[in-house]
């Protein structure tokens, strides 16, 4: 399909959690020089995960810059649905274009001209189509309203009535204006607009991490006789206070509502599925914590003072967590999983042997 996907198949001698991942981030594309003018209204629209359509003259040209705007809010990964190439065959047809509800949060790439009548009603519309620009690159292209869209033959440009959060910085657009009247290659410009991307990306989840890192109990309070601790809750309004002195002006010079920005993005399913996957993380760590912390403790002196019940019960939990680790890839220290597999095998060896028989045929659940 003339794209390059380089890939790195693990293989047996991996160890599980150490390969690092590249994912897969599509070109951005500017060729069209009327989209960077908007390009930090549209990071903003994929990063709300507000529903966005793509018109373009061709499947090409749609899902490239589907992807582009999917891609732009990397390292964040965008957690709503995105169709690079939507037809009316497809089976959403009827409700992605039904005005009885409000639209979802979706990224929809189209070609068909008469999807130009029926999401009309959609909230942000980017028109894709190459404009005939006498001379230099124009100083300002507006964004358009929505009731402007009415014809078929409506002019390319950014259809929308949102109202950016931030200020638009007016450095990259001079960068990316000077390269288009320079020719400088499409591959140039991608660079200095990812890196671009990236760093704003960066100053907007750095506070969020910082926030979400100080959920997580202190170590001191890990008892290997106690379950794991809990994290604690995510508050809005704690997360609010800590902007003041470590919000995102610690790495980006952009003005603007950046209070308002984060408010919006804490009802998207992008912060739901990056919140997801971090408490997913910690609570991990957690448990590799706690079987790390079981791991120092005398268990046999331990089950030597127990009853032999309490003892087949705490080969059986550590069993359970021996397979819940493997299974779960936890992050733990190399040597972990062997001293606690030293320590099931001590405990069942100092049992009589009709037990020693019945804990090494059980299995896990």
């Amino acid at each position: 399909m003339g794209i390059i996907m380089k890939v790195r198949i693990p293989t047996c001698h991996d160890k599980p959690g150490t390969t690092h991942i590249v994912q897969f981030t599509h070109e951005v594309g500017i060729r069209y020089c009327y989209i960077f003018f908007h390009i930090q209204m549209l990071w903003e629209l994929v990063l709300l995960g507000e529903p966005v359509v793509v018109m373009a003259p061709s499947p090409s040209e749609s899902s490239d810059t589907v992807l582009a705007l999917v891609s732009c809010i990397s390292p964040l990964k965008y957690c709503s649905d995105f169709r690079p190439y939507f037809t009316i065959h497809d089976s959403e047809f009827k409700e992605y274009t039904t005005r009885t509800q409000a639209p979802p949060s979706v990224i929809l790439g189209v070609t068909n001209p008469f999807f130009a009548k029926t999401l009309q009603h959609w909230p942000h519309i980017v028109r894709i189509g190459e404009i005939k620009l006498p001379g230099e690159v124009p100083k300002q292209v507006k964004v358009k309203k929505l009731k402007n869209l009415k014809t078929l033959d409506s002019k390319p440009g950014v259809y929308t009535s949102y109202k950016p959060y931030l200020n638009r910085d007016e450095e990259i657009i001079k960068q990316l204006q000077k390269g288009v009247q320079q020719k400088r290659p499409a591959e140039a410009q991608s660079v200095i607009l990812r890196r671009y991307f990236l760093e704003l990306t960066q100053s907007f989840i750095i506070p969020l991490e910082r926030y979400v890192a100080s959920l997580m109990p202190l170590q001191k309070s890990i008892s290997p006789w106690k379950s794991p601790p809990q994290l604690r809750q995510f508050s809005q309004e704690d997360f609010m206070k800590t902007l003041e002195k470590a919000g995102p002006q610690l790495t980006s010079g952009l003005k603007g509502d950046w209070i308002g920005l984060y408010r919006h993005f804490l009802k998207s399913p992008n912060f739901n599925g990056w919140f997801r996957t971090r408490r997913k993380e910690m609570t991990q760590k957690l448990e590799a914590l706690h079987l790390e912390a079981l791991c120092n403790e005398d268990l046999l002196f331990w089950s030597q003072k127990h009853t032999e019940v309490e003892t087949v019960d705490l080969v059986l939990k550590l069993k359970n967590k021996l397979f819940q680790a493997d299974r779960e890839h936890l992050p733990m220290k190399p040597d972990t999983m062997e001293k606690l597999q030293m320590h099931i095998d001590t405990i069942i060896l100092a049992l009589p042997d009709d037990l020693q028989d019945i804990l090494l045929k059980t299995g896990t659940t």
